[in-house]
């Protein structure tokens, strides 16, 4: 019997190699993802103004940013935040006074509207880039659950009219919000608070991400790397001591030849 469902993940035109360069803007789950890419030595940007939640911030952040080859976005919400002074959409409100903004729910299309502008301005600085969009899993208590709910389903609704009606090669889905609600679907995979995915969540979901997305040698680098890491992560009881001193030297040559093996590894 089968206990849970499984979420498909549709196989991209486009594999990740080993050690590339990547670009993540968005949620805190963005965060968490482009965070586990840089300790698997990717070359990953991440969140370099601050974490986005919205389609307008994602914007703001894609236009102040080099190009990349790979673009990984996740949306938070459509719920954004003016100052009234200027009607301008603010990335963070920066603690100041509530009553100096007016809060505002984008529609649909306006979130199409963001996401294409971002497309496009990608596509521009990097005509071989291939874009990611997924959906931060995280729910927002502070909307209500059927707010927060509605929220998401505007954002999944406005990825649909660019990626499965627009049948663009260089924009893709990636399902990580429908990973943690249908496959792992228990609050043993979120943290304490009951609303961010937990630590296991998170590795679960770079898994499945990687079974699709990684190239053969990626993966195949990602095997040599895991040892070395877990190498240098050791505390020795004597840092001082022979033992871990030769434990050291040999680690390091090791990370020299994988170095020759793939140029783009950066130690």
């Amino acid at each position: 019997m089968e206990f849970r469902t499984i979420v498909d993940i549709e196989k991209p035109d486009f594999e990740i190699g080993p050690c590339e360069e990547m670009l993540f803007v968005g949620s805190c789950f963005a965060d968490r993802i482009g965070k586990r890419f840089q300790e698997e030595k990717f070359h990953a940007v991440v969140n370099p103004f601050g974490v986005m939640y919205n389609p307008a911030s994602i914007l703001h952040t894609v236009k102040r940013v080099a190009a990349a080859k790979i673009v990984f976005l996740t949306l938070g919400t459509n719920h954004v935040y003016r100052l009234k002074e200027t009607g301008e959409i603010v990335d963070n409100c920066q603690k100041r006074p509530a009553a100096l903004f007016d809060e505002e729910e984008l529609t649909v299309d306006q979130c199409a509207d963001y996401l294409q502008q971002v497309i496009d301005i990608l596509c521009e600085k990097n005509p071989d880039v291939h874009i990611v969009l997924t959906v931060s899993p995280i729910r927002y208590r502070k909307y209500g659950y059927h707010g927060s709910q509605l929220s998401k389903a505007t954002l999944l609704l406005a990825i649909d009219k660019l990626t499965v009606k627009r049948q663009s090669p260089t924009v893709n889905y990636f399902p990580a919000y429908e990973i943690v609600n249908d496959e792992l679907r228990d609050y043993r995979f979120y943290q304490d608070d009951m609303l961010h995915p937990s630590s296991q969540a998170v590795e679960y979901i770079w898994q499945r991400f990687s079974e699709v997305y990684l190239s053969d040698e990626a993966k195949s680098f990602l095997k040599e790397w895991a040892p070395l890491k877990a190498a240098l992560a050791h505390k020795p009881f004597d840092p001082s001591s022979e033992d871990y001193k030769a434990f050291m030297d040999k680690t390091m040559l090791k990370i020299a030849a994988l170095q020759k093996k793939y140029p783009t590894f950066a130690f």
